[in-house]
C-alpha cells in the first residue's frame, strides 16, 4: 500500500488540475498526473509544458514515491465509485497501480515518474496579491473580448496593465475591446504582462467565487497563481500588446443611456432577421427613441423595433455587429447602460450607468458601414 485517500475528496483535486492535460500530447507522460507521495502528501501535477497545475491532498502512506497515473483512467474510475477511501498500491519495479476499494480492485498501467516534466521553479520579478472573486470576476468580464487568430497571437490573450496602484485587465480582438480596471489590486510597479486564454479558462474553473487570497508572481517568461492547495503556472505570450488606448475615443457627445435587458432583448430579436454573414444591426436615435433594425436582403428578411431612452445630442444612426453587442450586454451587470457615440465611422462605448465599486470597465465597438434602403 502506498496510500489511502477519501475517493470524492481526490476526484475534486484531480478535476481541478485535468484542464492541463493535452488529448494526445506529442510527449504520452503528458497524457498522465504525476502522483508525488511523500510524508502523508499526495502532489498532483499535470502539465502540457505550456501551462502547468498543481494541488495537494492530505493522505495516508507508509512510502514516498513518484508515479506517472492515466489521467482519464483514474478520474473515471473515482467518479463511478461511492465516496468511500481508497487504496492505491504501485509496484516499485513495474508501476503497475492497483486502486483497492470496497467493492473491488482495479489495475492499470503507470510509469516512472522520475519521466515526468519537472515543473517550472518560481523566480519572481514581481509579485502581488488579489481576492478570488475579483479576479475571477475580472477575467469573466475581459476574456471573451481576446481573439483567436494565430497570426496576431499579441491579441490573443489576457493584457494585464500594472498601473503602480491599479491594474488594467485588457482584451481584444481589433474589432471589440474591454477595459477592466481595479482600483484595489496594488502591484507596486509600472509595467505588464500579456497572459494566453487556454490557463485562464482554467483559472476561472479552479478559482473560488470567494475572498480568498491569490498569489500572483511573475516574471519575463512565466505568471504563477497560488491560492490555497492549487498553483497554476504559465508561459507568457511574448508578443508586444497593441497600444489599445489609443483607439478609445475620449470625446464622446452622444450618448445614448437605455434599460440593458430591454436593449439586449430587443436585439436578440432583430438579430434572428439580420445577415448571416454581417450580423449587422441598425440603431438609430431619434429625441428619446432608439430604433433597432436589421436586415438580410438576399433571404427578404426584415425586422424593426422601437424602444425607448435618454438621449443627450445629435440624431444619428450607426450600424454594429449583433454578436458583439450581445456578448458586451450580456456580461455587464446592472439596470441600465450608456452607448456613448460621437460619429457613424468611429469607435462606440458600451459602460455600465455606474460602476461597481473600486471598479470601471469600459467596453468598446467598432462600427459597421452601414448601406442604406
Amino acid at each position: 500500500m502506498n496510500f489511502i485517500a477519501p475517493s470524492a475528496e481526490l476526484l475534486q483535486h484531480l478535476l481541478t488540475v485535468n484542464g492541463a492535460i493535452m488529448s494526445k500530447p506529442i510527449i504520452p507522460i503528458l497524457e498522465n498526473f504525476l502522483f508525488d507521495i511523500s510524508d502523508n502528501q499526495l502532489k498532483i501535477y499535470s502539465t502540457d509544458l505550456e501551462t502547468s497545475m498543481t494541488t495537494s491532498i492530505t493522505v495516508e502512506s507508509k512510502e514516498n514515491m513518484k508515479v506517472a497515473v492515466p489521467s482519464k483512467m483514474v478520474i473515471d474510475i473515482l467518479r463511478s465509485l461511492p465516496d468511500q477511501g481508497v487504496a492505491f498500491n504501485i509496484d516499485p519495479n513495474t508501476y503497475g497501480i492497483e486502486v483497492v476499494n470496497n467493492n473491488g480492485r482495479y489495475k492499470m498501467a503507470g510509469q516512472d515518474g522520475v519521466d515526468f516534466p519537472a515543473m517550472p521553479e518560481t523566480n519572481a520579478d514581481g509579485s502581488f496579491t488579489v481576492a478570488s472573486n475579483v479576479l475571477l470576476r475580472a477575467i469573466s468580464k475581459t476574456l471573451f473580448a481576446a481573439g483567436s487568430d494565430e497570426l496576431r497571437m499579441n491579441l490573443t490573450g489576457l493584457f494585464l496593465e500594472f498601473k503602480g496602484d491599479s491594474v488594467n485587465f485588457v482584451a481584444t480582438d481589433a474589432n471589440k475591446l474591454v477595459r477592466l480596471t481595479r482600483k484595489d489590486i496594488n502591484p507596486g510597479v509600472e509595467g505588464g504582462i500579456l497572459i494566453p486564454k487556454k490557463p485562464l479558462n482554467l483559472l476561472k474553473t479552479a478559482l473560488p467565487n470567494d475572498e480568498t487570497p491569490v498569489i500572483i508572481d511573475y516574471n519575463r517568461s512565466n505568471v504563477y497563481f497560488t491560492f490555497g492547495d492549487t498553483r497554476l503556472i504559465c508561459r507568457l505570450l511574448e508578443d508586444k500588446y497593441p497600444d489599445y488606448a489609443a483607439v478609445i475615443p475620449q470625446e464622446n457627445p452622444n450618448i445614448i443611456t437605455i434599460s440593458r435587458m430591454a436593449l439586449l432583448s430587443s436585439i436578440n430579436r432583430i438579430s434572428i432577421f439580420a445577415s448571416k454573414t454581417t450580423y449587422q444591426v441598425r440603431l438609430k436615435v431619434t429625441g428619446n427613441e432608439l430604433t433597432i433594425s436589421a436586415e438580410d436582403i438576399e433571404m427578404a428578411n426584415e425586422a424593426v423595433e422601437k424602444i425607448p431612452c435618454e438621449f443627450e445630442g445629435d440624431d444619428m444612426e450607426i450600424g454594429f455587429n449583433a454578436k458583439f453587442l450581445k456578448e458586451m450586454l450580456s456580461t455587464l451587470d446592472g439596470d441600465q447602460v450608456q452607448l456613448c457615440l460621437s460619429a457613424p465611422n468611429r469607435a462606440g462605448l458600451v459602460i455600465p450607468n455606474e460602476n461597481e465599486r473600486d471598479e470601471d470597465i469600459t467596453m468598446l465597438i467598432m462600427p459597421m458601414m452601414l448601406n442604406n434602403y
